[in-house]
């Protein structure tokens, strides 16, 4: 079989990386859109990926099975074993226009490690269950709503979401059972796992940020994941005749809304100009505001017309920081100034809540756990010229994220550690998304040796 050739060196490039990169570009090739990828929620791709990935899970000496909310599960069951299973994920779905990496990044090098387990014969000497799931949702696109599979795993998904419906009128319960799930609230019950069964999550992504690329380093791990606020801002003014209303007399809620958004930049660039000392409550440092974050992603009019003053204008805003008191502050400050600038303009004013989640923090030991396993994979890629060189030097680069991850949701289930992987650019959501192979070979072999330290017995 050549097992001792293969992977002599303790670096297994030919299954982490080689067959890695060749099974990343196969499930890039899996889409329901012609000429670029799009894999979504219960989708006829995601089905045929779903066959693709459980052959993999069992070329790697898994037992697999599918649950009742589509999430595909590989895992080894040591005999004999009492300790709590480590779960290791990501989501298998995609936006639309996707990159190929992200979500399969992370359920790709996981199997990939534990297939090196396999032919080197540790497997066999794992002390825990260890299971790689591939999250049926994460994106939320077919849905419009986030973490679908792994908010199921672990029991925080509503008997309500059944009803939510997507574009085509179809609900999730509808779409599930023309599948051949269930869909009924007791098979949500089934999804679920246990606390007292499940020791900790670890999850593999892409970067999605310019980071690890500026310090020159293939990974890092992760410390938290901001938590966010969405808010719908909608201004109502006075529709009219774009050439016959005086500027003076004009209610225009264009004018409004682009000094709001104005207003919203600079609230988040420098918050120490904008924020009260009743709201700051002198607690806020260069530490608790660092990766403050502040979007406006849509803004619509009506009625939209060359010649007409808008009537209404309506905008998004998405707020994102480590700090949830930061993130609080903000939001309520930027609350406090729409009412002001409207009351100003003599336009109508409401901000609506869309969506609020905690910052979610990566427990601590499980990050320092990574973090050496991380230092150990690339120290030892470097000396051979694998494209690390110097990288051995470099300490280890802790970040936040600041984009959501199915670690959000599990980490209501259990403890949770993140490892980022460098991308080309920081781009992702994107075609031009792109991980070079020696970093998605490190992420594989940084991976491998936290199982190998964590998991596997000694002889």
């Amino acid at each position: 079989d050549g097992l001792e050739q293969l992977g002599a060196d303790g670096l297994y490039r030919e299954i982490l990386r080689d067959e890695t990169v060749l099974r990343l570009k196969e499930l890039g090739k899996i889409s329901d859109g012609e000429g670029f990828l799009e894999r979504t929620f219960l989708s006829p791709a995601s089905f045929r990926a779903t066959d693709v990935i459980i052959s993999w899970m069992k070329d790697a000496g898994l037992t697999t099975w599918v649950d009742q909310m589509g999430n595909i599960h590989g895992r080894f069951e040591p005999s004999n074993s009492t300790d709590k299973a480590l779960l290791i994920g990501s989501h298998m779905d995609t936006v639309i226009d996707a990159g190929m990496y992200d979500g399969a990044l992370g359920i790709i090098c996981a199997i990939s490690a534990l297939k090196v387990l396999r032919v080197t014969g540790k497997l066999q000497r794992l002390t825990r269950p260890v299971e790689v799931i591939a999250f049926s949702d994460e994106e939320g696109v077919r849905f419009q709503t986030t973490f679908l599979g792994s908010a199921a795993v672990a029991g925080i998904l509503p008997e309500s979401i059944l009803q939510v419906s997507d574009k085509s009128g179809t609900t999730v319960q509808e779409a599930l059972r023309l599948n051949s799930f269930e869909a009924s609230a007791a098979a949500l019950g089934q999804v679920k796992y246990s606390p007292e069964s499940v020791g900790s999550y670890v999850e593999v992504h892409l970067e999605q940020g310019p980071v690890l690329e500026a310090l020159r380093y293939p990974l890092g791990v992760v410390k938290g994941i901001a938590g966010q606020t969405r808010l719908k801002v909608i201004v109502d003014g006075s529709q009219g005749h774009a050439g016959t209303v005086p500027m003076k007399l004009r209610r225009d809620p264009m004018v409004a809304a682009a000094e709001l958004v104005v207003t919203l930049e600079g609230l988040c660039k420098d918050p120490s100009r904008f924020l009260t000392y009743d709201e700051e409550c002198g607690c806020f440092n260069e530490e608790s505001l660092a990766g403050l974050v502040c979007t406006v992603g849509e803004l619509l009019t009506w009625p939209s017309a060359s010649n007409v003053i808008p009537g209404q204008v309506n905008f998004t805003v998405d707020i994102r920081a480590m700090d949830d008191l930061v993130r609080e502050t903000i939001v309520a400050s930027f609350s406090r100034i729409v009412m002001q600038r409207c009351d100003h303009r003599l336009v109508d004013c409401a901000v609506e809540h869309k969506h609020s989640a905690a910052a979610t923090p990566c427990d601590p030991e499980l990050t320092a756990q990574l973090k050496r396993a991380t230092r150990s994979a690339v120290s030892a890629m470097a000396p051979g010229g694998h494209g690390h060189a110097g990288a051995e030097s470099t300490a280890t680069p802790v970040l936040m994220s600041g984009a959501g991850h199915d670690a959000m949701a599990m980490a209501r289930l259990t403890r949770v550690g993140m490892l980022f992987v460098r991308c080309r650019g920081g781009v992702s959501h994107s075609p031009e998304e792109h991980v070079a192979e020696d970093d998605v070979w490190a992420a594989g072999l940084a991976l491998l040796r936290f199982l190998d330290q964590h998991a596997v017995a000694e002889l």
